[in-house]
């Protein structure tokens, strides 16, 4: 799926990295914790969180995400924006909360990574 269709799919705004909205993603995951994140995350696309804080860019660009939508309506800072610019990673802000947001997405064929046994 391009991140494009993500955009029209939540009715997103596109906060920074318009240039990349044709890149294709294969998965997200939706988490307010960086460390579950960091832990479980692998191969992910998209990232869906509600935590304002520039760590989320941080372990958005370890983690090769190139896509971050900010549930809730919520807006990062012109720090975060800058960070993600960087980075390369499209950051966009969606007014639907995380649940919703990760049906919608699931629903239209974007999928988690398959789990590892633990």
């Amino acid at each position: 799926m391009k991140i494009r269709e993500i955009k029209d799919m939540l009715d997103a705004e596109v906060l920074c990295c318009e240039e990349y909205l044709d890149n294709e993603v294969y998965s997200a995951c939706c988490s307010d914790m960086m460390s579950d994140v960091l832990a479980y995350v692998k191969d992910q696309g998209v990232l869906l969180t509600g935590l304002i804080n520039p760590q989320v860019i941080r372990t958005a660009s370890m983690m090769d995400m190139v896509c971050i939508v900010f549930v809730r309506g919520k807006s990062p800072g012109l720090d975060m924006i800058h960070l993600a610019e960087d980075c390369g990673i499209v950051v966009m802000k969606s007014s639907h909360r995380a649940y919703e947001a990760a049906g919608i997405l699931y629903s239209g064929g974007l999928t988690g990574a398959p789990r590892e046994e633990e």
